[in-house]
């Protein structure tokens, strides 16, 4: 299964559209505030911090760029080739790789898979962007590149985040200045039950090893200059030992 024509010609215009400068889009905050603190909860649940490392849903790079300055190998992955386009300008250096993919579609993440083995996960505000035929399809996706050794860390935004959007896109003088785009270009976040999160893992034989509740902090503020920042939930997780077993 893979995405709609629609979904994917969304993001592309989207990114096509959107500035390359830093923090022009309302989810590239500052690595020191999304990524730094998520690896802060990752990272001593690596089995193995030698693995590839990817950035799934990578956008314009930023975090994938963090990501590379901290371990051996980092590729930056998304649908929209247009963000991969930002994501290479922004790193003339060429200190991460990128690659055009649709994770939902799981001939991609096989092949991807055969070509670096397992690998250690990080996606960030994805699943809750997809539409919900391709969720369980996703996650599926990311039970296959992880593999045995690898682990995912997973940040969505939790079912109060989507009320609070909602709100912000229904103010008399309309959403934010960053926030509309999204709108505009129909990407506008859907609602992933908070419950839901665990069950797409453990229906793709992945164990929940750790999870909690962090704000997820965005570029754009309020009139009074609070800046917005959403409630959100991450769980690091892994194969099951009787996944462990089935592929044995």
């Amino acid at each position: 299964m893979s995405v709609t024509s629609r979904y994917r010609q969304a993001w592309e215009s989207f990114w096509h559209e959107a500035p390359d400068e830093p923090g022009s889009v309302i989810w590239d905050a500052e690595p020191k505030l999304t990524s730094a603190v998520h690896l802060a909860l990752f990272e001593p649940l690596l089995t193995d911090p030698g693995l590839p490392f990817l950035d799934l849903g990578c956008g314009n790079g930023t975090q994938t760029r963090f990501l590379a300055d901290r371990f051996p190998r980092v590729l930056g992955a998304d649908l929209s080739s247009a963000a991969l386009d930002h994501a290479r300008r922004a790193d003339p250096a060429g200190r991460a790789g990128y690659r055009l993919m649709d994770a939902a579609e799981q001939s991609e993440a096989a092949a991807l898979h055969a070509e670096l083995g397992d690998v250690n996960v990080y996606m960030r505000g994805v699943l809750h962007q997809c539409e919900p035929a391709d969720r369980q399809p996703l996650v599926d996706g990311l039970a296959t590149l992880v593999g045995e050794r690898g682990r995912v860390f997973l940040v969505e935004l939790a079912e109060e985040a989507g009320r609070m959007l909602k709100e912000l896109a229904r103010r008399p003088e309309g959403p934010p200045a960053k926030l509309a785009p999204v709108f505009r270009h129909g990407i506008a976040p859907g609602e992933v039950a908070d419950a839901a999160l665990p069950e797409y893992l453990r229906a793709a034989g992945l164990t929940v090893l750790a999870r909690g509740e962090l704000p997820l902090v965005l570029t754009e503020y309020l009139a009074d200059g609070t800046r917005i920042d959403l409630p959100s939930k991450w769980i690091v997780a892994g194969a099951s030992r009787r996944s462990r077993g089935a592929t044995a």
